[in-house]
């Protein structure tokens, strides 16, 4: 029997803490809605039932403590403009002013069920993709000009809606000579440009013309939990079938969870251990455009697909082949597709689970520091082997505890416990965890809607005490969250250990998921779906919430990414940070001493590394591209741009390579990552190397 691995995801009494994972009646008080114009598309009484419910759940026990007034129902309205047409390539200026009336009653038709506004909108928003899938059409009829100056800016959500439609054609007249040119680049000819692109615009109108009432239900009322916090949402019937096959994908296929987003299925997370994490050519963010079946499988342009019939296509047999194309994010400077094939495969736990080795460290003389580095991609456990009484079930804990023993017995010097890119887990195995290093005391705050305080401490009932007590860090980076988050800010809070990275993401806070049939609600047959609720957040033991600010680290590690880009601060509706009163707790000072020291000697150390120099102008790089988000449309310039961006990544590369003693690559096809050192994992073992010497000759001063 196959085991049941805890996923990324947490479980804090009897609460689901779930991954950040975007899915997308009666007339009552306050002006009455435009009519409807397709009639199919009303609500019907289940649905507008169930929009009171929703909104009642929402007011009574979300963590924010907000009733439905004016002022949320103004951030809904603007949230419902994101859901239909984000980046605004389909609506007018005048369809947002005839609506903009009833911007701020939304919350008086929630709370009696009418959902007349959000449907009209809808229906405005289907003839809008219409008329502009036709206008595409005529485009590629008419043939594009790849001789221009003309440029495309790739991420719109902050662009003005457009004036009129002479200014949507002119828009249009980009995105599909951008598209065209994409595919042009990739290596198709002119037929099968045309041929997919057509196909592609036939099929987002078609799946707009498909949309039932489930599906406007479902993306209004995922509007309205999205406007109490970002990991609040609601999955109809229909999306939490997705969301059970997506979750099954994930441990059964890929390994990677998946959303929707307007016309794209984007990657939200890959699971550690999994085929996309480990093929290293994909990262949250990235847009799959084409799927393919086996090594020669015809490649599928999936541009406008719904999500389901995606994950369809990428599931298969355990061993075969899928070939994924894919775009970076939106925004990226390079647009360029890329293939990637992956292997499906099961994800088990050993996959996921914690591993070690022993970085040596010359020292100041010829001897040599050796440093335990454990890295932990999840916390995990095996929830069926501990219930059913196995006495050698697998978790975090149990495991880090054992290469903790095997490294000591090595002779190891010191200890990292690397955390980059741990998206959390098993909040009670980060805090069981945490007493491996800091015995039995209070770990984690967890504070409900309702004001209960919940202190989680160290170790468990059978082992409380530590197991290591010698030099401590911890390595973090921006996709180090939750339960990543606990380990490290305790660490940090009890100076036990030197956090070193980049600031953390920041997610402080729980969910629940709440079955929406338990209210009676539905026909019986299909059901009423699923809220996940926001209902707790963290605290450290100072009192400090994770939330939003993460946990910054002691030392500053180099990242291509600045912390403004991504986490939990730059999320629209996130909680704010706040704190409240410290735990009892014990806190050692005398690591803060260090510190200063630390830094300045990491600083000097790495000015004259050469591969820690080369990385960080790849860094830079990698940074400046990121700044530029809109393209040429000029065939010639745009190639020029792309050799120039290889050119320049692979003289980077190379710069590494030549630091770490290997021949340099011809092409920039030819890179792989792992053949290179991890210099920010030897920088950090190096730190933990001069603690070491520190903490030894404190010991013998005193």
């Amino acid at each position: 029997m196959k085991s049941q691995l805890m996923r990324p995801t947490l479980i804090v009494a009897g609460l689901l803490l779930a991954l950040v994972l975007v899915v997308s009646g009666n007339d009552g008080p306050g002006r009455p809605g435009p009519a409807v114009a397709n009639a199919d598309l009303a609500a019907d009484s289940d649905q507008r039932e169930t929009a009171s419910v929703i909104a009642d759940l929402l007011t009574r026990y979300h963590y924010r403590g907000q009733g439905l007034d004016s002022a949320l129902s103004d951030r809904v309205f603007d949230a419902w403009l994101d859901q239909l047409d984000r980046e605004r390539f389909y609506l007018l200026q005048e369809d947002i002013e005839e609506f903009e009336e009833h911007r701020v009653e939304l919350h008086e038709q929630l709370r009696h069920g009418d959902l007349s506004v959000p449907y009209a909108l809808f229906e405005r928003y289907r003839e809008r993709v219409a008329e502009r899938t036709e206008y595409a059409l005529e485009l590629l009829e008419d043939g594009l000009d790849f001789d221009t100056d003309l440029r495309f800016e790739q991420d719109r959500s902050e662009a003005d809606w457009a004036e009129s439609r002479e200014e949507l054609d002119r828009i249009w007249l980009k995105r599909v000579t951008h598209d065209a040119l994409t595919q042009k680049l990739a290596g198709r000819d002119h037929e099968q440009v045309i041929e997919t692109l057509s196909q592609r615009y036939e099929r987002i109108r078609r799946t707009t013309e498909q949309d039932t009432s489930e599906d406007v239900f479902q993306r209004y009322m995922d509007a309205w939990a999205h406007a109490f916090d970002p990991h609040s949402s609601y999955l109809s019937p229909r999306r939490s079938e997705d969301f059970d096959i997506n979750m099954s994908l994930s441990l059964e296929g890929i390994g990677a969870m998946l959303q929707s987003e307007h016309d794209f299925v984007t990657i939200v997370e890959l699971v550690a251990g999994g085929p996309a994490s480990q093929s290293d050519e994909l990262s949250p963010g990235d847009r799959i455009i084409g799927v393919a079946d086996g090594e020669d499988g015809e490649m599928e342009d999936v541009v406008g697909w719904r999500l389901s019939d995606v994950v369809d296509l990428i599931r298969g047999p355990r061993g075969s082949i899928v070939r994924l194309q894919v775009l970076p994010e939106a925004g990226a400077s390079d647009t360029s597709p890329r293939e990637v094939v992956l292997e499906r495969n099961e994800i088990k736990l050993e996959d996921q689970a914690a591993s070690s080795q022993v970085i040596e460290v010359p020292g100041d003389n010829s001897e040599k520091d050796r440093i335990g580095i454990i890295t932990i991609p999840a916390f995990y456990m095996d929830f069926e082997a501990a219930e059913a009484g196995d006495p050698n079930y697998r978790s975090t804990t149990r495991d880090v505890r054992r290469l903790i023993e095997e490294l000591q017995e090595d002779g190891i010097d010191g200890l990292v416990i690397d955390l980059r890119g741990n998206s959390g887990g098993s909040l009670r195995e980060a805090a069981s965890l945490s007493g491996l290093f800091m015995g039995g005391g209070p770990i984690v705050q967890v504070r409900r809607s309702g004001g209960d305080l919940e202190v989680l401490r160290g170790g468990d009932e059978a082992n409380s005490a530590p197991v290591y007590d010698g030099p401590l860090g911890v390595m973090v980076d921006g996709f180090s969250a939750s339960a990543s988050e606990i380990l490290a800010g305790a660490i940090q809070d009890y100076g036990r250990g030197v956090v070193m990275g980049k600031d953390t993401f920041g997610k402080g806070t729980v969910q629940t998921m709440i079955n929406l049939d338990r209210f009676g609600l539905g026909n019986g047959e299909d059901g009423a779906g699923r809220l996940k609720l926001t209902v707790a957040k963290f605290y450290r033991v100072t009192g400090d919430s994770t939330q939003k600010k993460g946990v910054q680290p002691d030392i500053e590690l180099p990242s291509p990414v600045d912390a403004s880009e991504f986490g939990e601060r730059g999320i629209d509706n996130a909680l704010p940070w706040n704190s409240i009163e410290a735990t009892d707790y014990r806190a050692d000072s005398s690591l803060a001493e260090h510190i200063p020291s630390l830094r300045s000697r990491y600083e000097l150390r790495s000015e004259d590394d050469p591969g820690f120099q080369a990385l960080l102008r790849e860094y830079d790089h990698l940074r400046e591209r990121r700044k530029q988000t809109d393209v040429s449309l000029n065939e010639q310039t745009r190639q020029q741009e792309r050799d120039e961006v290889e050119k320049v990544r692979l003289e980077l590369h190379n710069e590494r390579r030549k630091a770490a003693g290997l021949e340099p690559l011809e092409a920039d096809d030819d890179i792989d990552e792992d053949e290179l050192p991890d210099v920010l994992l030897e920088a950090a073992a190096a730190v933990i190397a001069d603690l070491k010497r520190l903490q030894t000759a404190y010991t013998a001063q005193r």
